[in-house]
């Protein structure tokens, strides 16, 4: 067991950079140079407040006991009665909370307030993310989507990545559409930091997806003998998922826009992760690679679509984690094999469509609660703090505006030392940004 604490400690380590610095990077590299430092921020400020409000109630509201929605916020309220030796299990569920409220930021660039980001993030952790983490990950017989619908979700198809899509698409409807938009073409600003964030999010998410296995009071032999087999299968499904989205998005990304950007390949990466999360340990390799193919192709479509029905989903999380969450968790329906973790064979192994079923229900329901509790929570936001900057501040930039920063600053000075020193804000000079699909 010693060699596995050690393993949770590196995968806890590890999905913990997802977040800070990776997701930040990715999503300050699409940004526009005016609001980079504020899309980092989002993701700082959201790893700060989601991980103490996760030791206070977050884990007891998950992991606390039985219930069908969540368990009992005050059972083991600040991990009273934890254990210190199982803080190890409270760590990595915590950075599981802290990167699902991260990505919801990438779709309000540009325009959020600060402050309502701050107010909106402890409320939504709350009301959303840890009563659906109880739903799917605490699997008791009456958390409502792993327990009663008995849907399969082995790292978080629809708690994280469903769950945060929804979010977003809530949050741009009643933000609205960024000045500008569609008209101007909002480019990504520095796309190298995009794919470094995207590789670090690659590297991450094997923490993620192969520190997600569980044991059931298993020892010896019996517990070598899954550890090794799980971790192998999830480990290859993640990385063989992932090769094949980005292979699926570029195939569209040449028929639709005749070229394969870097952006694509970024946005592909991240596409097959997602789905792949919650089918890592119900598939086998065959069936990963037909899910990141599946994935990246209908990701590359689906982020047009903001385009065509008017909703500005500034850097894609809907495109990418609401579509691909929702490919992931259906297919496992389709591909999944009684040799995997759920031990149920999907459709195309001979089980019917008892487990397709199964699968989209838990789909509808991460899709009706995510979008009833975030509106509420949204609405008050929008009422009392109040949601949007203003257009000057728009204009001039959130970063300045909210932070009194700008990110590059380039200073010059004559030769001799003689002349004024200039300043060259990229803030004010760069290009425009958009998502994966511009």
């Amino acid at each position: 067991m010693d060699g596995y604490y050690a393993f949770m400690l590196i995968a806890t380590a590890l999905v913990l950079m997802m977040t800070v610095p990776a997701l930040a990077l990715f999503y300050g590299g699409m940004s526009r140079s005016k609001s980079v430092l504020n899309m980092i921020m989002m993701s700082f400020i959201a790893a700060a407040i989601v991980g103490i409000l996760y030791v206070a109630v977050g884990w007891s509201m998950g992991f606390g006991g039985e219930g069908t929605f969540f368990a009992n916020p005050f059972e083991l309220f600040w991990l009273d009665g934890v254990t210190t030796d199982n803080y190890i299990y409270v760590m990595f569920q915590m950075t599981f909370a802290i990167i699902t409220v991260a990505l919801i930021s990438g779709a309000v660039a540009d325009r959020m307030k600060f402050a309502a980001w701050v107010v909106f993030v402890p409320l939504w952790a709350l009301l959303c993310y840890f009563p659906m983490a109880h739903m799917v990950f605490s699997c008791t017989e009456d958390s409502l989507i792993c327990g009663r619908i008995g849907a399969q979700d082995y790292a978080g198809g629809t708690a994280v990545h469903i769950n945060a899509g929804v979010a977003a698409l809530v949050l741009v409807l009643l933000l609205g559409k960024r000045l500008g938009w569609p008209k101007d073409k909002m480019r990504p600003h520095n796309l190298t930091l995009t794919m470094l964030g995207a590789g670090m999010l690659w590297l991450g998410w094997y923490g993620f997806n192969v520190g997600s296995i569980v044991f059931a009071g298993e020892e010896g032999d019996a517990f070598t003998a899954r550890f090794m087999s799980e971790t192998g299968r999830t480990f290859a499904n993640t990385t063989l998922a992932t090769m094949a989205a980005i292979l699926g998005w570029l195939v569209i990304e040449r028929l639709l826009h005749k070229k394969a950007t870097s952006l694509g390949a970024a946005s592909g990466i991240v596409a097959g992760l997602v789905a792949i999360t919650p089918a890592a340990g119900a598939v086998d390799i065959e069936g990963a690679v037909a899910i990141g193919a599946i994935a990246g192709a209908v990701c590359a479509w689906a982020v047009g679509l903001k385009f065509k029905l008017g909703y500005d989903d500034s850097l894609d999380v809907v495109g990418v984690h609401l579509v691909g969450g929702v490919v992931g968790t259906i297919l496992i329906g389709v591909f999944s094999t009684s040799a995997g973790a759920g031990g149920v064979d999907g459709l195309l192994y001979g089980g019917g469509f008892s487990s397709l079923g199964d699968q989209a229900l838990g789909v509808v329901v991460a899709v009706l609660f995510s979008g009833i509790v975030t509106t509420v929570i949204a609405v008050a936001v929008k009422y009392t703090v109040g949601l949007r900057i203003s257009e000057d501040a728009e204009v001039e930039g959130i970063d300045l505006a909210a932070h009194g920063e700008t990110a590059y600053d380039l200073h010059t000075s004559s030769l001799g030392g003689g002349g004024k020193s200039g300043v060259l804000a990229a803030s004010t000079t760069a290009p425009a940004s958009e998502g994966a699909n511009a």
